[in-house]
């Protein structure tokens, strides 16, 4: 295991033992801001299509799970057994989901073997793969569990803005090494500024600036900022403390790649998946993919 993977494991270790409810109450709040982003950027235009859609599936994989808070949308929508798997949070995820029946969690790492889990017809595995060694390999390596028409949904970052790369690279130099109470303290201090930008409430319109990755358009001055320069996340729905471990989330893990449109295609070709599904912002990349 290379320092940088030992890095993050210890980094998500201590992000879901100190906030083991982070974003779990929001992430199953009918029409809250993350859960639309999670159903829209899949496909989804509400709660009931995603049910609508899992009837006919038995089981349901959530890869890398973390504290299960998408494990227990999945288990809201869908009455068959659904799997969650984390290298780092197994227990915190066992823990919060403990009186969901139809759940079952186990401790894995997505490079590893997976095959007693055994097969499944839904694969859900976002804000996972850039984390790990080798997104591509987990990727493969997920798919062996794919059932005849399984299909399986997916979310990397994407390749952002050239300078917001820039500081988003030498930010979690300065901080990746940090023990976490002051890693903490430095995404505090990203997230008032993100949060002082957020009221600002003047939209500013730009022209196309190739050489900055900048399109042309309207934006708040924060999403401005946050698309272009640097990440400072603010969301109002979140506590202010949940919305710090949304950046410590991003900055302190040693390993987070980011991905092109063209890359991700090329590992559904390579696992023989159709594309049924695929979209990107300016911050990841979805894909849903479905074995013949």
């Amino acid at each position: 295991m290379n320092q940088n993977t030992t890095q993050t494991n210890r980094s998500f270790r201590e992000k879901w033992a100190n906030n083991p409810d982070a974003a779990f109450a929001l992430t199953n709040t009918e029409g809250s801001s993350i859960q639309t982003w999670i159903l829209s950027r899949n496909g989804f235009d509400s709660l009931s299509a995603l049910r609508d859609h899992l009837k006919s599936r038995t089981r349901v994989l959530d890869a890398g799970c973390g504290n299960g808070r998408v494990t227990a949308l999945l288990s809201s929508v869908f009455e068959g057994e659904v799997v969650g798997c984390d290298l780092t949070a197994a227990k915190v995820a066992s823990a919060n989901l403990a009186s969901v029946p139809n759940v079952k969690i186990f401790e894995k790492d997505l490079l590893g073997d997976l095959s007693d889990l055994g097969l499944f017809d839904f694969i859900y595995c976002q804000e996972v793969l850039h984390h790990t060694a080798d997104p591509r390999g987990s990727f493969l390596n997920l798919t062996r569990q794919l059932a005849p028409k399984g299909e399986i949904a997916i979310y990397v970052y994407r390749q952002k803005a050239p300078i917001r790369e820039f500081a988003d690279d030498y930010i979690r130099t300065k901080i990746k090494d940090m023990p976490y109470e002051k890693a903490m303290a430095e995404a505090e201090a990203l997230t008032e500024l993100g949060r002082i930008l957020s009221n600002v409430k003047e939209d500013v319109t730009v022209p196309d600036v190739p050489v900055l990755g900048l399109k042309a358009g309207t934006y708040p001055v924060q999403r401005l900022i946050y698309h272009t320069f640097a990440k400072l996340f603010w969301n109002p729905e979140l506590s202010h403390h949940e919305n710090v471990v949304v950046n410590y989330d991003w900055y302190h893990p040693a390993t987070a790649t980011r991905h092109t449109l063209d890359e991700v295609n090329g590992w559904f070709d390579e696992a023989g998946l159709s594309v049924v599904h695929r979209f990107e912002d300016e911050y990841g990349i979805t894909f849903r993919g479905v074995r013949a």
